[in-house]
């Protein structure tokens, strides 16, 4: 038992995370993601990262795909704007070779949408809350979707351990990667060729 508990936690942060996951995943299957897992928007002129304080996965997600040449932003839904990455983050992001001691939070009441942003977002409940807020559905996308394995859920490392940071940081890596891939070989001007 001690072993099952170590292994969630070290995989999905926590027993919530690896449950919310399985609920993902199942939703999935059963079709009820499929807005959320393809991009329905013409032209992607920038990738806007989205989670909840983008001090963790968001910041590092933004500045990975700026590495990658992408054009980007970040934004949390619930922060406050001008907040430094959490310290764990700006530890771990190194180990994949990204730095945060720059990065500042932005608050999504300071975030401005612009014609052609696609939101990439860590979890379902994320995708329901920018809907209730007004932003277009077809702008929307779980970030998860693009990592391999599949990951729907990317739950929050903040004050978890360690390890989780790293799985956590692993995910949005393949992720982001993944999905730069797709907007390079697509097209999109969010991403220079």
């Amino acid at each position: 038992m001690k072993r099952l508990l170590q292994l969630i936690q070290d995989n999905h942060g926590t027993h919530r995370g690896w449950v919310r996951l399985l609920m993902a995943q199942w939703a999935f299957v059963g079709g009820r993601l499929a807005p959320w897992s393809q991009i329905r928007i013409p032209v992607v002129r920038r990738v806007v990262f989205v989670c909840l304080g983008n001090i963790n996965r968001s910041a590092f997600a933004d500045v990975l795909a700026q590495k990658l040449g992408a054009k980007t932003a970040s934004f949390g839904l619930s922060t406050t704007t001008g907040m430094p990455a959490y310290e764990m983050a700006i530890r771990t992001a190194p180990l994949f070779d990204v730095t945060l001691h720059a990065h500042r939070a932005t608050d999504m009441s300071d975030y401005q949408y612009q014609d052609g942003d696609l939101l990439a977002v860590m979890e379902l409940r994320q995708v329901h809350k920018l809907l209730k807020r007004g932003f277009p559905a077809e702008a929307i996308v779980l970030l998860g979707h693009w990592s391999a394995p599949r990951r729907l859920h990317i739950h929050d490392p903040h004050t978890l351990s360690a390890r989780y940071f790293v799985t956590c940081f692993a995910i949005l890596d393949s992720a982001v990667r993944c999905l730069v891939q797709e907007l390079r070989e697509k097209k999109h001007p969010a991403v220079t060729q």
